[in-house]
């Protein structure tokens, strides 16, 4: 059998669990330093990392949270979410986290990582398109998220369009690009 073919064949997306969550922000946290090389300075990295990327548990207790596997290993995880938060982990919320009414408002795509090691393999857009059909499975009919830089290339390839810059100040006098983006889907 042919290596590629064989390592594509061992990869498991799943729903993530609890028991996942210190794996997934040991790779939230590889993945916000590594990936961001290129897009945000150093500085910049290290303080959305340590301020706002992490696992949201509500998404993991309502079950739009996955992680797709190898081995075992966690690669990516990522997920969709009918609250209203945007973005960030659970240190980033201030306050209650009401449902969403599909019928007039967007689904959010929620804390997309990849492991640095398997970058650009179509990990992330599985996972997205996985979220996308759950999403609409849900009766929702657009998306939206808050991309960083690094995300923003895959989202628009994936039909998403910026319909905002945002600028995220965080500690330390740092301040964060980021993209609000949005995406109809067939419900």
């Amino acid at each position: 059998m042919h290596p590629a073919r064989d390592s594509a064949n061992r990869l498991h997306l799943r729903i993530a669990q609890a028991c996942d969550i210190p794996a997934m922000e040991a790779l939230i946290a590889r993945s916000g330093i590594e990936l961001s090389a290129g897009f945000y300075t150093p500085a910049q990295a290290q303080a959305v990392t340590r301020h706002v990327f992490g696992v949201d548990t509500q998404l993991v207790a309502d079950q739009t949270y996955f992680l797709i596997e190898r081995d075992g290993e966690a690669l990516a995880c990522g997920g969709w979410s009918k609250r209203s938060t945007l973005f960030g982990a659970d240190r980033a919320k201030t306050g209650p986290d009401p449902l969403l009414d599909p019928a007039c408002e967007p689904a959010r795509i929620r804390a997309f990582f990849v492991s640095p090691d398997a970058a650009r393999q179509g990990l992330g857009r599985r996972l997205l398109r996985h979220c996308t059909e759950q999403a609409a499975a849900g009766g929702f009919r657009a998306l939206e998220l808050a991309a960083t830089m690094p995300g923003v290339p895959l989202y628009e390839a994936e039909g998403f369009a910026v319909v905002e810059r945002i600028e995220l100040a965080l500690p330390g006098g740092v301040h964060v690009p980021l993209a609000r983006m949005r995406k109809e889907i067939a419900a």
